[in-house]
């Protein structure tokens, strides 16, 4: 039986791996399959890609193309939720701030370097057209390190998924003062190339059974009551995100979209300059 590990963030866009587990899917084609949760984000799951930790990840589409480019040996296979990801622009709630226009010279909380909280800060500073080289970070770790920064004022702002962080601005944790959509699908696969050279058919497998989980899973029976229970949302806002959120069927990612991906990160001043897409990607 081959071990694979798999990481993703613990948020309710990952629940069908929750569900394929559960029903012992991948065990069924002699695949052991393990789970791990990353609530550090992109930045942790590309360093554990790094450093073999896990096998394959669900990650951030700019912060894993970014990692690649930067020497991380991996390929993006497919996209996984098609959808951008909507970031919430979040101050303390006895902050003096007021609206985005009140941030751009306020220090921004973020999971690390080259998480989607950094990356996205930037791309919300060039859509409000601030001098990206004078944005000021205070790195925190996790959901938690923006909590405890912005409580204590060691940071100003952060930005995280809406939805989970809805819970925090319904009990006055957070304020949210606007939200930043990626210009992008938001999540991708991402994998070790060792991996997807020593075991291409087991990897597509996995894929076959993610896919086919995510392709149905809207019509699952209760899955908002589900949803909301597990992660503690009210159910209007499962709703409103299950409304909103598309994942892929199962085709692979396009040299063409990635291309132009790169064009908009270039502009944003998220990466240096692009690559040959073709480097980015592998074809099962």
């Amino acid at each position: 039986m081959l071990n694979l590990k798999v990481g993703g963030v613990p948020e309710h866009f990952n629940y069908p791996w929750y569900i394929t587990l559960k029903n012992k899917e991948y065990t069924s084609q002699d695949i052991n399959l393990r789970w791990q949760d990353f609530p550090g984000g992109t930045g942790a799951m590309c360093k554990a890609l790094r450093e073999k930790e896990i096998d394959i990840a669900i990650v951030l589409t700019e912060g894993i193309i970014k990692d690649i480019i930067n020497g991380n040996p991996s390929k993006i296979i497919q996209t996984f939720v098609e959808s951008p990801l909507i970031w919430g622009i979040h101050v303390g709630a006895k902050s003096k701030f007021k609206s985005i226009d009140d941030l751009e010279h306020a220090t921004v909380a973020i999971s690390r370097y080259g998480s989607g909280s950094h990356l996205m800060a930037i791309v919300n500073a060039y859509n409000n057209g601030w001098d990206i080289d004078k944005l000021q970070f205070k790195v925190v770790k996790n959901l938690q390190g923006g909590i405890d920064a912005l409580t204590n004022g060691e940071a100003d702002y952060f930005m995280w998924e809406h939805f989970t962080t809805k819970p925090l601005v319904d009990n006055g944790t957070f304020r949210r003062v606007g939200d930043c959509p990626t210009p992008w699908p938001c999540f991708v696969v991402a994998i070790r190339e060792e991996i997807l050279e020593q075991h291409p058919e087991e990897i597509k497998t996995v894929l076959d059974i993610i896919n086919n989980c995510t392709a149905d899973f809207k019509s699952i029976e209760n899955i908002d009551e589900t949803l909301a229970l597990r992660y503690e949302q009210q159910l209007e806002d499962i709703q409103k995100w299950l409304s909103i959120t598309e994942w892929n069927d199962g085709k692979p990612i396009s040299e063409k979209l990635l291309t132009s991906i790169q064009n908009k990160m270039v502009n944003f001043n998220v990466i240096e300059e692009k690559i040959d897409s073709g480097k980015l990607i592998k074809i099962l």
